[in-house]
């Protein structure tokens, strides 16, 4: 399998570093986190315009119809540049869009960068089960309401629109609120990688039931499979970006009148760093491949074998640059500590590497060959 990136990819990935490189720098990204908004609207519609947000919605509704592939190359840049804003929630939320047969002027929207999304995956009490559902829903006939509460809701405050899962007689179903419905509750709360959630109560409100192909916990699970492979995309930029500062810190860094880097023994680290950061690319790039399949255990196995390799490798490369850096690998001066932090984050999103590796030998595929 070819995982060579197209001339496109390879232009659209270099425009997007040079304008982070100039205009989300380190400095620039801790003033933005320590902001009351904890977002940049002038880097939002930079987005826009360099077509970030229109690359995953489809052609129909004036986006590029971007692929798995194609997000791989953003998530990777945004990733290395410990981007705070909240375009993983909002492409996380145009493929639930894209998923339903009746939300086209939202997606237009979106990739216009006029609206902002979130996927209310989380319940306070369901760790990681997506289906362990307390949120219910009421109505038909096109009017519905819900009830419950959702938390860790990425940039939920931020959001215009929540994609809500939600029981509706027993079955899960998809809902779509606005920010400005009625009785909806909104407290939010940064969390230890400098980004933002919320959570989020809903009491008798209105929401517009989602249509989409297949059944709700279908849809639903295909939906957390493709946030889940661009988390892991993200922790492919923090891992590169982070083995980089590594290398050049121990460089610098002497010890017995001689910078560490020339330590066999701390060289020897530094190759293992980047091996986990190796495999945890290969499989990612397969988790991307394999998200198309019309096969839902196919894409599932390849997703949770991605998250639970990257998450072992974000741990390990962590750890280890955290090590090496010294007491200045604790402290919030330097982006080393800033990408173990979204790292441990990405580890325990939609899943840790136990939850992953459990769901991986649940699947109908995996079976143990005795010795």
């Amino acid at each position: 399998m070819d995982f060579t990136f197209s001339d496109e990819q390879q232009q659209f990935r270099d425009a997007l570093r040079r304008y982070l490189d100039k205009e989300y720098a380190f400095d620039a990204r801790q003033k933005i986190v320590a902001s009351a908004a904890g977002v940049d609207e002038k880097h939002w519609r930079a987005f826009a315009e360099l077509g970030l947000l229109a690359l995953p919605v489809p052609e129909a509704q004036g986006g590029f119809d971007g692929g798995p592939v194609d997000m791989l190359v953003v998530m990777q840049e945004l990733g290395r540049a410990l981007v705070v804003e909240p375009y993983w929630a909002t492409a996380v939320g145009i493929e639930a869009l894209r998923l339903a047969a009746n939300a086209g002027d939202l997606l237009e929207r979106a990739g216009r960068g006029e609206i902002r999304l979130s996927v209310a995956f989380n319940e306070p009490h369901a760790r990681y089960d997506l289906f362990d559902l307390r949120t219910i829903a009421s109505g038909d006939d096109g009017h519905f309401t819900i009830d419950g509460t959702k938390s860790m809701v990425q940039h939920g405050a931020q959001a215009d629109y929540w994609i809500v899962p939600a029981r509706l007689a027993g079955d899960v179903a998809l809902f779509i609120v606005g920010k400005e419905a009625a009785n909806v509750g909104i407290t939010e709360y940064r969390t230890i990688d400098g980004q933002r959630a919320a959570t989020l109560t809903f009491d008798n409100t209105p929401a517009t039931r989602l249509d989409g192909r297949g059944t709700g916990a279908a849809t639903l699970e295909r939906i957390a499979d493709y946030a889940t492979f661009l988390l892991c995309a993200e922790a492919l930029g923090a891992l590169d970006a982070l083995n980089l500062a590594t290398v050049a810190y121990t460089k610098e860094r002497e010890q017995f009148g001689m910078p560490i880097a020339r330590f066999q023994v701390l060289q020897h680290r530094m190759v293992d760093m980047l091996i986990h950061t190796e495999q945890a690319r290969s499989i990612t790039y397969l988790a991307a491949a394999r998200y198309t399949s019309d096969d839902a255990a196919t894409r599932a196995q390849a997703v949770s074998a991605a998250k639970a390799r990257v998450g072992q490798a974000a741990r390990f490369v962590g750890q280890q640059a955290v090590q090496l850096h010294g007491g200045m690998g604790m402290t919030n001066e330097l982006p080393a500590a800033h990408w173990f932090k979204r790292l441990s984050i990405i580890e325990t999103t939609l899943g840790d590497v136990d939850h992953h590796l459990a769901r991986f030998a649940a699947l109908p595929a995996f079976s143990v060959t005795e010795v």
